[in-house]
């Protein structure tokens, strides 16, 4: 079968029943059920939710985003072979171990297909949780042209691109446009400090100034849950980034969560631990597509200044990428995710029809 037929490029269009607008993201599309429905699962599936909470079906695709542009590529490749499975399976994995660990709870209720999760509503903490273990990308870009503070942390001098960093460093960006915040400017994922999230907690969604702690807890210990599992099958975790929000449970106890994806290929950087010893860098994530669309568009500055985004959008828009680059990071993909499963992941022969066929039979969700 051709790669390009076992790819799900578009997910906004299944017949799911809903009675409120797709969501469509970069990668998932969220598809919010009826509360009818959402009553009717979790009393039929004994999910551990409040019983009107409301659900959705959460949809991954193949697509692939970088520098915030969706990517083609020749042959009708709208999207990366097994990358939507890998992604999930990986993410699974993770909110398993870190279930079995103690730690915190996910957003996930049920995994009916690879490519597709039921989740509970969230509130979001507005925050992207990151978290770097080694100087690279845009930390070590900033730190070379002499910026030593991050997100009120500073550096000692004399760091080494792609080294170690002396402890392990928690550099939180928002999650979205933020308004009203004093020293923190109204734009998507710039950095903050923790005076500035202690400070205006309940801008950042969170329910009360203790939580700071435990996000903090919960994003630190799940670094070093998924860091020590990936060194077991010889890969180094450089960075990453957590998302987190509150649920309620069935008896009406808020909790705070884990939520999106977690320790995946597209939220972090993975290294190949033998290739690192010898002094080369071998990207197991996304970040290696990334340094083939530098290298590929003879201006590199587009992808990088955001100022530039309309000339960016239409690049993207324009060009379709060599078939053997795209089939290269479905190799990544697929390597990483059996290396982390422990077996290999089944690619689809026709994933939409499948996500159609096992939400009817086993959920009754299909119009």
């Amino acid at each position: 079968m051709s790669p390009a037929n076992q790819v799900l490029a578009v997910n906004d269009d299944l017949p799911i029943r809903t009675d409120k607008p797709v969501h469509s993201g970069k990668v998932r599309s969220v598809y919010w059920l009826t509360e009818k429905d959402s009553r009717r699962l979790i009393q039929e599936k004994g999910y551990n939710v409040a019983a009107d909470a409301p659900l959705a079906i959460m949809v991954i695709s193949d697509r692939i985003s970088a520098f915030d542009c969706i990517w083609r590529g020749e042959g009708g490749l709208n999207g990366v072979p097994g990358k939507g499975a890998a992604l999930n399976a990986i993410s699974n994995h993770w909110f398993q171990l870190f279930k079995d660990n103690g730690l915190a709870d996910s957003h996930i209720l049920d995994i009916p297909h690879p490519f597709v999760w039921i989740v509970q509503k969230a509130k979001p903490v507005m925050i992207e949780a990151i978290c770097r273990q080694y100087i690279t990308g845009s930390m070590w870009r900033a730190y070379d042209q002499g910026e030593h503070e991050f997100c009120g942390i500073n550096l000692p001098e004399n760091l080494e691109k792609d080294k170690i960093l002396p402890e392990l460093l928690m550099t939180p960006s928002t999650k979205g446009i933020l308004k009203g915040i004093p020293n923190v400017p109204e734009a998507d994922d710039v950095n903050v400090t923790r005076d500035d999230i202690k400070r205006n907690f309940s801008a950042f969604n969170f329910s009360k100034p203790e939580d700071i702690d435990l996000y903090e807890r919960l994003l630190k210990e799940g670094f070093k849950v998924i860091s020590q599992a990936l060194n077991e099958v010889d890969q180094i975790f450089v960075d990453t980034k957590f998302e987190f929000g509150y649920v309620n449970d069935a008896e009406g106890k808020e909790k705070l969560i884990y939520m999106d994806e977690v320790g995946t290929p597209d939220s972090s950087r993975i290294w190949d631990k033998h290739a690192y010893q010898d002094g080369k860098i071998v990207e197991n994530s996304k970040e290696g597509f990334r340094q083939f669309l530098l290298q590929y568009f003879p201006d590199p500055d587009i992808l990088l200044n955001k100022n530039r985004m309309p000339e960016r959008f239409a690049l993207a828009q324009d060009n379709v990428l060599p078939a053997e680059e795209i089939m290269k990071i479905s190799h990544t993909y697929l390597a990483i995710a059996e290396k982390i499963i422990g077996k290999p992941i089944m690619l689809s022969e026709n994933p939409k029809q499948e996500i159609i066929d096992v939400l009817q039979k086993k959920y009754d969700l299909i119009v």
